[in-house]
């Protein structure tokens, strides 16, 4: 069972009170979560090799114009099946919930590769609704790591799961020419062919979430909050703090996943080839996630406005360094725009790990401005061009700082 921060882990279960300025054994603790790690390195792995590329899909099935629908689809799936995932995870734990997602996301891919391969777009489409749906679901990993562990080692928690992210994204970018190879062998490019490579990892990643041990469940959160607290949803959005929380990840995921989604496709038009818009896509996952243990840390010492403010500063810049018409200026805004992402996500995740009935609502609105901005960005940016999609991000980027002024210091 989990303990409370004044005390520490010992290696037999046992709670030994610790001496005046003791800290929490991490070790201990990450020992204890090395499946569910390692199952994210995995699905963040397979989002790179799938998802991110999905506008490429499209454009070669002939749909350029509809660019943005699958990052759109993948976005409406979860954020209609977070709060579901998550109301799930409280009623039957964090195991069942991840590992059920990891088998969602694995028959969504399976079902892209099919659609995208025969050229069947409405095929394609279902596998990437299908696939969102599982994001829905395997993203509130996070939460899990969070909760398992003090609140003084929080950041730190998370900033080590971004870290096996990144790992698992530039081990499958590393495999590039085997996936290039696989793909001619079967007949179809390595966007295709992603798809089908992402389906694998995700149902390894479901095998592996069978032999982790939940350290603390969502119950268990709420539990330790006091006995008069009650697990519902407007519990937690009455607690200062909580509803600028959920805008402000709702505002960093949408400027994020809408940038992400169109800059490759910006790129190509640019003529770029795919080694390079992979080298975007790589710089902008190393903002992402190969930071997290300095943000985490520096969130736990520093607080919870320096995440808001500097993140939002970060994603402001990303904004306006998007609009450049050089290789390098596209890869700056790829990677700032990554790093604003990692200290917002940070930032938010560490508050929400407080308040597990807010959890999968929080991720729902987060999923749907992702649907809104990646569906009215890709329309925006075939109407007015893309300094205009620029320009609405960077408004969104001033969230961060309101959440920063109401939730404090923390």
């Amino acid at each position: 069972m989990f303990n409370s921060p004044g005390n520490r882990w010992h290696s037999s279960g046992v709670t030994i009170s610790p001496a005046a300025g003791d800290t929490p054994q991490f070790s201990v603790l990450a020992s204890r979560l090395w499946p569910l790690y390692l199952s994210q390195a995995l699905a963040t792995g397979a989002t790179t090799v799938s998802t991110i590329l999905a506008s490429l899909v499209m454009s070669d099935l002939g749909s350029e114009h509809l660019s943005g629908l699958p990052a759109t689809l993948i976005s409406v799936s979860a954020a209609l099946s977070a709060s579901f995932f998550g109301a799930l995870m409280i009623r039957q734990g964090r195991k069942l919930g991840l590992s059920s997602a990891f088998v969602l996301g694995a028959l969504g891919g399976a079902l892209g590769f099919a659609g995208a391969k025969s050229g069947t777009m409405p095929v394609f489409l279902a596998g990437a609704a299908a696939l969102g749906a599982a994001q829905g679901g395997f993203q509130q990993a996070r939460y899990a790591a969070a909760e398992s562990v003090p609140t003084g080692v929080r950041g730190l928690a998370l900033g080590l799961l971004m870290l096996m992210s990144v790992l698992g994204s530039w081990v499958m970018t590393g495999f590039g020419e085997q996936i290039t190879a696989l793909g001619t062998r079967l007949g179809t490019d390595e966007e295709v062919t992603g798809w089908l490579v992402g389906a694998g990892l995700l149902g390894v990643a479901a095998l592996l979430i069978t032999i982790w041990r939940p350290v603390r469940e969502p119950t268990q959160v709420m539990q330790a909050s006091g006995p008069d607290q009650k697990p519902s949803l407007m519990a937690a959005l009455a607690v200062p703090g909580v509803k600028s929380t959920a805008a402000a990840f709702a505002a960093a995921q949408a400027v994020m996943v809408t940038l992400m989604s169109l800059t490759p496709l910006r790129a190509h038009h640019m003529g770029l080839d795919h080694g390079s818009i992979a080298g975007l896509i790589s710089g902008h996952i190393a903002g992402m996630f190969a930071f997290g243990l300095l943000t985490g840390p520096l969130i736990d010492r520093l607080g919870l406005r320096f995440g808001y403010i500097t993140g939002g500063a970060l994603l402001l810049m990303a904004a306006a360094a998007s609009v450049t018409s050089t290789h390098a200026g596209l890869l700056l805004s790829m990677f700032v725009l990554g790093l604003g992402w990692n200290l917002v996500s940070l930032t938010t995740s560490k508050v929400l790990a407080r308040h597990p009935a807010a959890q999968g609502p929080s991720d729902s609105l987060a999923f749907a401005a992702s649907a809104t901005g990646t569906l009215l960005g890709g329309l925006l940016m075939a109407q007015a061009g893309f300094p205009a999609l620029a320009a609405a991000a960077g408004v969104l980027c001033l969230i961060p700082f309101w959440s920063a002024w109401r939730v404090g210091r923390g």
